[in-house]
């Protein structure tokens, strides 16, 4: 028998209510307007850093694009992933994160421990600049040739040994994929940082690193330090005078740094898709293209996709290095 048809609004309202909350569930929708109020950038390194100057660079065109203020907050430690995690726990969509290759790829393969998750839990807006590295040692170093020194490397075995800012740092993962690529064997000699690193090569205590090209460049010029070759395919534009590990007979080597725009994954995608379209814009502009360059940036401003391609790319190398070497930095 039918159930008898019943007129109540109420129970009309009801019945219309909780058969749209499927959908509602489904969808997502950017606010009408926004943004609402200022905008955060999260970085998790202190100020006068790498990813806080490309930031502070970033926040004045941006804010002009928005029509709100952009603030810049620091919050650093654990290697950025601090700062990751608040952008991946932001709800009010209005926080996003500059961050380094390391918090958008491989903070959980280092270490289980972190609490979010790269690939679930950050939606990629834009890749902002990117740079090779230079594989430097002692201006003593032997060797008149890349190939030369690689030669004296090999034969050193672990006699040598190599410094880098920490365990788990792209230097650190980057020379044990070239020891894998060359047969080379220094044994890790981790150091607070590059300024500490750049002191113990001078001094002779280590016999290589991998090094930023602007702190590289600097002591090669100042006949401190010899530059073995750059970790880009090509000759760098930032360092156009230094050979590349591929002309120094390690063809096909590529390794670089980078700092990234970042959104927590739950931020509605037309939100993402208006931020990846703004910072892109204003990162290849020129104004922002000659500030990143003296920074020590190669400009990239690509798109969300790009970025996701260029996050999972880096992932699988590095995260393979990881797994066979057992590195880990708990």
């Amino acid at each position: 028998m039918p159930l008898p048809f019943c007129p109540c609004p109420r129970r009309t309202a009801l019945l219309i209510a909780l058969c749209a909350l499927p959908a509602m569930g489904f969808a997502q929708k950017a606010p009408e307007a926004w943004p609402t109020k200022p905008l955060k950038i999260m970085v998790g390194f202190p100020g006068g850093s790498s990813p806080d100057l490309v930031a502070r660079a970033l926040a004045e065109p941006l804010s002009h694009a928005l029509g709100q203020p952009v603030v810049v907050e620091n919050r650093p430690g654990a290697a950025g992933n601090i700062a990751a995690d608040l952008v991946a726990r932001a709800t009010d969509n209005h926080t996003i994160g500059v961050m380094i290759n390391g918090n958008l790829t491989i903070a959980r393969l280092l270490n289980p421990k972190t609490p979010y998750d790269p690939a679930t839990d950050l939606a990629p807006i834009s890749l902002i600049g990117t740079a090779p590295l230079v594989l430097a040692a002692p201006a003593s170093a032997p060797g008149a040739t890349a190939h030369e020194f690689l030669q004296a490397a090999r034969k050193a075995g672990n006699q040598w040994s190599y410094g880098t800012p920490g365990v788990g740092t792209v230097g650190h993962i980057g020379m044990e994929l070239l020891k894998t690529r060359t047969g080379i064997d220094p044994v890790h000699v981790p150091y607070p940082g590059n300024p500490q690193v750049i002191t113990a090569m001078i001094g002779g205590q280590i016999q290589l690193s991998l090094l930023p090209p602007g702190l590289a460049a600097a002591q090669v010029r100042a006949g401190k330090l010899k530059a073995i070759g750059v970790t880009s395919t090509g000759r760098s534009v930032l360092v156009p005078d230094l050979p590349s590990l591929a002309e120094a007979g390690v063809p096909g080597f590529q390794l670089e740094i980078w700092n990234a725009a970042a959104a927590p994954a739950s931020m509605p995608k037309p939100i993402v898709a208006r931020l990846s379209a703004a910072i892109s814009e204003i990162v290849r502009s020129p104004e922002m293209r000659q500030k990143l360059f003296q920074q020590g940036w190669q400009v990239a401003g690509t798109s969300a996709e790009g970025l996701a391609n260029r996050i999972k790319a880096d992932t699988a190398t590095l995260g393979g290095v990881i797994v066979s070497r057992g590195i880990k930095a708990e």
